[in-house]
C-alpha cells in the first residue's frame, strides 16, 4: 500500500474515531495499517448517509454506487471524492481476499440509512448490522486471518454487533435530533410504553430506563459471545481487540452512571478515562494472558447475566435469546 494512502486513512481514524484509533495502535503493524485503511472506507461510506443536512436521497444513492464501483475495483480512485482512500482500500482488498458479497453487505447498509430509519423488532435491527457492522467483523477477521477462523467468525460477528449497540444506546439523542433516526427496537419501546416524542423531548422515565436496562443487557450478552472468540485470534492481535471491546462496553457504565439519561447529553469517554482503561487492561493482560478473564476483571460488563449461574456464565454456547 501506498504509505501516503495509509496516512490519509489514519488521519481520518484519528479524527473521527478516538476510541477505535487508541486500541488499533495496538495491533501489530500488518494489522494496524489495513485497519486504518479499512476505517477510513467505512467512513467515507458512512458519511454519505450521516450529514444532518445532507444532499437529497437520490444524491446520496449516486454518492454511493460511486464508492460501491471503486471498492469493487471497477472504477478508478480518481473518479471518486477519496481518491487516497479508494485506492488504499482496493489494494487492501485485492491482498486479504475480501469478497465481493461482504463489499456489497455494507454498501447495502448504507443505503437502508437513506431509506429507514426504524426498525420494529431486534431481528430487523440485526438484518440492518448485517452489514453495517457484522460485514466491517468479517473484513477484520480476514485481514487477521486466524488459524481457526470458522471458529472466530461467529465471535467476530457477535463482537462486531456488540461495538455498534453500545454506539447505538450512547447515541440515541444524537440520532433523534440530527438524523430522524432510532436504533432502539420499536418493539421494545412499545413494551414499556415510550414514544418517540418522550426521545425527542429528553424525558427520561422509569419506563425509559427500563428500555436501556433491557437493550444494554442483550448488548452485554453480545460482549460475552464476542470476548470468548478473542482466543482464536493471533497472538499479537489479542490485546488490541481486548482493549477495543473494554472501551467500548464502558459506555454501558457511563451510562448506568447517569442514571441511563443518554437524552439530555451524549456521553462520552474522556481521554484520561481511556488511558486508564489502557493500563489497566494491559496490567491484568500481562498477569494472566486470558482474553476473557481480563475482560471481567477489567470491563463493565459482567461474567454473569441476569439469573445466570456460575456454570452457565462459563458456557461459550450461543447466547438463547438468539433462537
Amino acid at each position: 500500500m501506498h504509505s501516503d494512502n495509509i496516512q490519509t486513512s489514519k488521519s481520518i481514524q484519528q479524527e473521527t474515531g478516538r476510541t477505535f484509533h487508541l486500541a488499533t495502535r495496538l495491533l501489530p503493524e500488518r494489522i494496524r495499517h489495513p485497519t486504518y485503511v479499512m476505517y477510513a472506507f467505512f467512513r467515507v461510506a458512512d458519511e454519505v448517509v450521516d450529514q444532518p443536512d445532507g444532499p437529497p436521497p437520490t444524491v446520496q444513492h449516486e454518492q454511493l454506487e460511486v464508492i460501491r464501483e471503486a471498492a469493487l475495483g471497477n472504477i478508478d480512485p480518481a473518479e471518486t471524492d477519496h481518491e487516497a482512500v479508494m485506492a488504499a482500500f482496493q489494494d487492501l482488498a485485492e491482498r486479504h481476499d475480501i469478497s465481493e458479497e461482504t463489499i456489497n453487505v455494507f454498501i447495502d447498509a448504507m443505503e437502508m440509512d437513506i431509506a429507514q430509519a426504524r426498525y420494529e423488532t431486534f431481528e430487523d435491527l440485526r438484518e440492518y448490522m448485517r452489514g453495517s457492522a457484522v460485514a466491517v467483523g468479517h473484513m477484520m477477521t480476514e485481514v487477521m486471518d486466524p488459524p481457526q477462523k470458522a471458529e472466530a467468525l461467529p465471535h467476530a460477528t457477535a463482537l462486531a454487533e456488540a461495538f455498534q449497540l453500545s454506539n447505538f444506546l450512547r447515541d440515541v439523542r444524537e440520532d433523534i435530533h440530527d438524523y430522524g433516526r432510532v436504533y432502539l427496537p420499536q418493539e421494545t419501546l412499545d413494551r414499556h410504553g415510550v414514544t418517540e416524542e418522550q426521545l425527542a423531548d429528553a424525558e427520561v422515565d422509569d419506563a425509559f430506563r427500563a428500555v436501556m436496562q433491557e437493550e444494554l443487557a442483550r448488548t452485554d450478552e453480545l460482549y460475552r459471545e464476542g470476548v470468548a472468540g478473542i482466543r482464536y485470534l493471533p497472538e499479537d492481535c489479542q490485546f488490541g481487540v481486548l482493549l477495543a471491546a473494554v472501551l467500548y462496553a464502558d459506555h454501558h457504565r457511563l451510562i448506568r452512571d447517569r442514571g441511563y439519561d443518554v437524552l439530555t447529553e451524549t456521553p462520552d469517554l474522556t481521554r484520561r478515562r481511556r488511558l486508564w482503561l489502557l493500563a489497566r487492561t494491559w496490567w491484568h493482560w500481562r498477569r494472566n494472558g486470558d482474553p476473557e478473564a481480563t475482560f471481567y476483571t477489567v470491563s463493565a460488563v459482567s461474567e454473569r447475566g441476569p439469573g445466570e449461574t456460575p456454570t452457565d456464565a462459563h458456557s461459550h454456547g450461543q447466547p438463547t435469546w438468539r433462537g
